[in-house]
């Protein structure tokens, strides 16, 4: 029960992305993150109704708010780099980067790292060497020497980054907080970015279809945060988050099947590397 409750979030997750990226290709960025987190934050608002009663701290607030400006910040610089550059290549390295980052913060608060930790580690900057690769290696056009990384990866890197943080913030929060950190994490972001949106003079209006994947996109990263936390609550972590951590896979086969994405047989293995890294590093830190 619980390894399906945690293998669904992962599908949800990746799902999401999918949607959320396949958004951004029709509509500008600022108006994808605004209107897919808004639908998140009223679904989970709706749902908290249904939920135990809460007790949320000052504490929880601020590291929600944290969550939701690192988040959302993180949100943007995925959907923008899933819209210009391959899924499949994209999604991965970001999961590989927000994996990393718990691991260095415990490395830096003085904790050592196990030996399995530092094996995935190395085992993701592997994956990121190889995903990083050209998709035509051999090719010694000027054009392959100018453009040496594929669009969108190093976006995808900030991406991991900032989801990295939101990752630590939220766990800063207290079990008794409920799931109000996460709506602090949601306001946070829809207010930032209706603010963005504003001074930039960047519409958040957007085509019907655009609309629909938007909704889609909210609504599945938050069944995939509701299916995590009932699995995380009621079974071990560390199984819950490393399977959970495998939603690149279903980003990568959405991008396969619906937008016909191919790898070169060099990024496939960076591809595989990637996600043997995320069960690794997340894996090793239960």
């Amino acid at each position: 029960m619980i390894e399906l409750l945690a293998l669904g979030s992962a599908i949800f997750y990746g799902s999401a992305d999918f949607f959320g990226g396949l958004t951004a290709r029709r509509a500008n960025t600022i108006a994808t993150v605004f209107w897919s987190q808004l639908v998140g934050l009223v679904l989970l608002l709706i749902v908290l109704s249904f939920l135990p009663a809460a007790t949320i701290s000052s504490r929880d607030w601020v590291w929600g708010f944290v969550a939701g400006l690192s988040g959302g910040i993180g949100v943007a610089f995925l959907y923008r780099a899933l819209a210009v550059g391959a899924m499949a290549i994209v999604a991965p390295t970001t999961a590989v980067i927000a994996a990393i980052i718990p691991v260095l913060f415990a490395f830096l608060m003085g904790e050592r790292l196990r030996p399995l930790t530092l094996v995935g580690v190395a085992v993701a900057l592997i994956a990121i060497a190889l995903v990083s690769r050209p998709a035509t290696p051999n090719d010694t056009s000027q054009q392959s020497t100018k453009r040496s990384l594929p669009p969108g990866l190093g976006l995808a890197v900030l991406a991991g980054l900032a989801v990295g943080l939101f990752f630590l913030s939220l766990a800063r929060t207290t079990s008794a907080a409920g799931m109000w950190p996460l709506i602090a994490a949601r306001i946070a972001s829809v207010v930032l970015f209706g603010l963005i949106a504003l001074v930039t003079r960047r519409t958040p209006r957007m085509s019907g279809s655009a609309a629909v994947t938007a909704t889609a996109g909210g609504a599945l990263d938050m069944l995939a945060n509701a299916l995590y936390m009932i699995a995380a609550r009621i079974g071990p972590l560390s199984i819950v988050v490393t399977l959970a951590s495998l939603y690149p896979a279903s980003t990568v086969v959405l991008a396969r099947v619906v937008l016909g994405e191919r790898l070169s047989f060099v990024q496939g293995i960076g591809l595989g590397c990637a996600l043997a890294a995320v069960a690794i590093i997340v894996g090793s830190s239960g």
